[in-house]
């Protein structure tokens, strides 16, 4: 029976994703801001950190972590959003439980994934958190939890993750991944099958497609994904590992 090696790649890290907006006081000044910090970040640095001059509060310090993500400065993204976190916690808005995951994302992009699941820890302490909000949470704690290497712990926040946010194919393919790493192989089918579902045109998920085909035995269904894989993103980590996996077949092109 033949042993087949499978590809190698990393997840990607998405990056932070907005919260609701705030109550209508400040609402036209945050809404403003957060146009500024997506559409010119740098700009919106500035007027965060005039609103933060002007007492803007949690609000402007949500504002200047969105900005400095859009410009991938991860680690001040990760500050400003902790920062925003404590003055919503100090004011007793339940918004913090939000700034404190916004901050755990920015420190899985900053590479840190201690400090992720600290903030991450913190923002599902609350208990504010609810349905795709929720499961986004357990899914980027699952990722702090593998990246330190703890690939057991991961597996009680990625059946919340599912549960939560079933629609998130990221969920899917980490909980299949984890799966496969830990030697479940017949929730790493199951998994895989949601992911695809959901994403079949990501190479990411074929990628893992592939390397639980391989890890069934299943030779064609191995190749298959992996050539699928490496046509989506051609360039790419996910095609050069890929075809890398492809070598032992003699088919990569």
């Amino acid at each position: 029976m033949m042993f087949f090696l499978l590809a190698q790649i990393a997840a990607p890290a998405p990056a932070p994703a907005p919260v609701t907006g705030p109550p209508a006081p400040a609402q036209q000044r945050w809404e403003d801001c957060v146009e500024l910090a997506v559409g010119d970040p740098a700009r919106g640095v500035a007027e965060a950190e005039r609103w933060k001059l002007a007492e803007g509060g949690f609000l402007a310090q949500q504002c200047l972590g969105m900005a400095y993500a859009s410009q991938r400065r991860w680690i001040s993204a990760s500050g400003a959003f902790e920062a925003a976190a404590r003055e919503a916690e100090v004011a007793r808005d339940v918004r913090a439980s939000k700034y404190w995951a916004q901050a755990g994302n920015a420190w899985l992009a900053a590479a840190d994934p201690a400090k992720a699941r600290a903030a991450l820890d913190a923002a599902l302490a609350t208990g504010n958190l609810a349905g795709l909000e929720l499961g986004e949470a357990h899914l980027d704690r699952a990722r702090a939890v593998v990246a330190s290497g703890d690939l057991g712990g991961a597996r009680a926040d990625l059946d919340q993750a599912v549960l939560k946010a079933p629609d998130d194919p990221m969920a899917w393919l980490l909980s299949a991944t984890l799966a496969r790493r830990t030697g479940d192989l017949p929730l790493a089918q199951r998994h895989i099958r949601e992911a695809l579902a959901r994403a079949a045109d990501d190479a990411s998920v074929q990628l893992e497609a592939g390397n639980i085909a391989a890890m069934s035995r299943d030779e064609a269904g191995a190749k298959a994904a992996w050539e699928k894989a490496a046509q989506l993103a051609p360039g790419t980590e996910q095609a050069i590992a890929a075809r890398a996996a492809l070598k032992q077949f003699g088919a990569a092109e």
